[in-house]
């Protein structure tokens, strides 16, 4: 049985000081090892999202996987005795956290599942790197450095790469146009879900009790939204289904959330954005090997890009 990370709690609730340094210390060993943890579990994690996104509604494929994820949440937290009790105000944080980080983010990467390959998904999901330094800036009052500004540029012009032969083709593919811009939406709630996540470790919440509490409002808020909608709870009792199912709720869900935002605590919002740049490698490659995604000259340039973009991103701050 997969354990998950059991960092002292006063170490959960630190935020990185470096967020502020002219000059950011080089990655711990336990650095490196939520690094590779994250990118292993995420990078398999779209694949897996495709056997969820047929013949079950979205929502309520995303519904399943949190009341899931949930559930382990509490138990963990049970068996660590971590005290799960808070204030209404705190709340309030949590659930911000549920729909921005675990319900709103995934429901738009689902929908786009339908239209896109699984490893342009997590191309798309890269841009975090991005925005999670812009909207440290425009919250926190964070400056990006000009190195950050130019490989923010240069990481966009990579996507428009990658995407081309999608988008414009013989004809404009609106399908994939569309898919684009859910997995955008996404992008920017998972980012908006970050600065929340570190403003409520700056307040001294532990990222296992946040985490525990936002994802059963996470499900909360999906359970609602499909109830509205009128969508069936049912699900598709196939080997494919409940094992990307079980996959993405502990794996992809509980060890990788768990993984990152610590890392988010411990290094900084842009930091910890570069783990999104390194498991879309991971991500093609699976969607080469099993979806047969062909890759061009513009492609291979673009994910150059994308890339090159983020190590000078990392390395400028």
């Amino acid at each position: 049985m997969v354990s998950l990370p059991s960092l002292p709690d006063e170490t959960l609730m630190a935020v990185s000081q470096t967020m502020d340094d002219t000059r950011d210390p080089a990655l711990s060993a336990t650095d490196l090892g939520l690094y590779g943890l994250t990118v292993f579990a995420w990078g398999f994690s779209w694949i897996a999202m495709k056997g969820q996104v047929d013949g079950v509604a979205p929502e309520v494929s995303v519904f399943w996987r949190f009341v899931l994820a949930a559930l382990v949440m509490f138990g963990w937290s049970g068996v660590r005795r971590l005290s799960l009790r808070f204030g209404w105000r705190d709340h309030l944080r949590f659930a911000g956290l549920g729909a921005l980080l675990f319900s709103t983010n995934f429901t738009f990467f689902y929908y786009g599942a339908r239209l896109l390959p699984s490893g342009l998904l997590a191309v798309v999901f890269s841009l975090a790197s991005v925005l999670n330094l812009f909207l440290a800036f425009l919250l926190f009052r964070q400056r990006p450095r000009p190195m950050t500004l130019v490989a923010g540029l240069i990481g966009f012009a990579g996507i428009a790469l990658m995407f081309q032969p999608q988008i414009m083709g013989a004809q404009i593919n609106l399908d994939a146009a569309w898919g684009l811009a859910l997995c955008a939406l996404g992008t920017l709630s998972f980012c908006f879900g970050n600065m929340l996540s570190a403003s409520n470790q700056r307040k001294g919440l532990a990222v296992t009790p946040a985490t525990t509490w936002g994802m059963a409002y996470g499900a909360l808020f999906l359970g609602m939204f499909a109830g509205v909608r009128g969508q069936s709870f049912a699900f598709e009792p196939t080997l494919v289904y409940v094992g990307s199912l079980v996959y993405l709720a502990v794996i992809a869900s509980v060890l990788a959330f768990a993984s990152y935002l610590t890392l988010l605590g411990r290094i900084g919002s842009g930091r910890a954005g570069y783990v999104t740049v390194i498991f879309p490698v991971l991500a093609l490659t699976v969607s080469t090997l099993f979806e047969g995604y062909q890759w061009t000259a513009g492609a291979l340039a673009g994910l150059a890009f994308v890339l090159a973009g983020n190590v000078m991103m990392l390395r400028g701050r």
